[in-house]
């Protein structure tokens, strides 16, 4: 399985070992708005949950921290998101995450699509219980390159995203909440009119309160084309 490694911002170190990963779909605050985002995407030809939220399981080597993702074809792409880490003794971590997908599968299954491509996680994480009184005011940024381009593609807070508490209940529910974890919170909208199938992905979660910020970077490389 995969293995983690986390830098806290008192300088100490989180290793995680890695036994369950969870994508939530369709994740936003607003429900209505959920549902219209459904109706959006069924005109597209991507099916619909059967409920709202959704949680998709992922294997758990897809959890990685990279600063480059293979691509089967032209038509994958991330979503910012936060991440929540289940450490050692049940301590809960924050963290920024990119969930690269195949866009081409998820008109197939979106399960099928969160398994064609891995979680990017970065490197650096936050105590849920140091950020939790002010999580709706976190940010929520990221960017794609296009060659030596670079262009805003998501901006938002964690406020339009059900909250990492919302989650935890969730696991406690279902015995999950256990060290090893790491659920991938679901996304924001999309700039109108940003190429989303873009060279590199950049995700940032900031802290206004404190200035700090949690950053990863990862570029987009095609895999050689198949012989045979």
């Amino acid at each position: 399985m995969a293995v983690l490694t986390f830098e806290l911002p008192d300088g100490s170190t989180r290793e995680v070992d890695v036994v369950q990963v969870l994508n939530a779909g369709y994740a936003g605050r607003s429900q209505e708005d959920v549902a219209a985002h459904v109706a959006e995407l069924a005109e597209l030809g991507v099916p619909g949950p059967s409920v709202t939220p959704a949680l998709y399981p992922v294997s758990p080597y897809l959890a990685q921290q990279t600063d480059r993702v293979q691509a089967q074809h032209g038509r994958t792409s991330g979503e910012a998101e936060w991440a929540l880490i289940v450490a050692d003794g049940g301590e809960l971590l924050l963290t920024a995450a990119c969930d690269h997908t195949d866009r081409d599968l998820e008109v197939h299954g979106v399960a099928w699509s969160k398994n064609a491509g891995p979680d990017v996680l970065a490197r650096r994480a936050w105590r849920l219980a140091d950020v939790e009184s002010r999580v709706d005011e976190l940010t929520l940024r990221a960017w794609v390159t296009h060659g030596d381009t670079r262009t805003e593609i998501q901006h938002g807070t964690l406020a339009e995203l059900l909250t990492p508490a919302y989650w935890v209940d969730v696991l406690r529910s279902r015995d999950g909440l256990v060290p090893g974890t790491v659920l991938i919170s679901g996304t924001i909208p999309m700039a109108p009119g940003v190429d989303q199938f873009a060279d590199g992905w950049t995700v940032e979660l900031g802290d206004p309160a404190t200035g700090d910020t949690i950053r990863l970077d990862y570029a987009v490389r095609p895999m050689p084309a198949p012989i045979g």
